[in-house]
């Protein structure tokens, strides 16, 4: 329930200082919402590093990767 209702303003990479702050090798995604919260892919709950998210329309997979 928690994404129902939101709408995007923006999706970005998360810049090389955001990663240096959090410690991580990673850039993922970071998707802002209108309302001001964000969300960003983790590797794991622990939030040990950025991750990877999954694609999938109509059988056609996308993988949108961190760099």
């Amino acid at each position: 329930m928690f994404l129902v209702a939101k709408k995007i303003s923006s999706v970005r990479y998360m810049t090389q200082d955001e990663a240096d702050a959090f410690m991580w090798d990673k850039r993922p995604l970071v998707i802002r919402f209108t309302d001001g919260s964000f969300l960003i892919p983790q590797m794991d709950d622990e939030g040990n590093n950025g991750g990877a998210m999954f694609h999938q329309v109509n059988g056609n997979e996308t993988i949108i990767y961190t760099l």
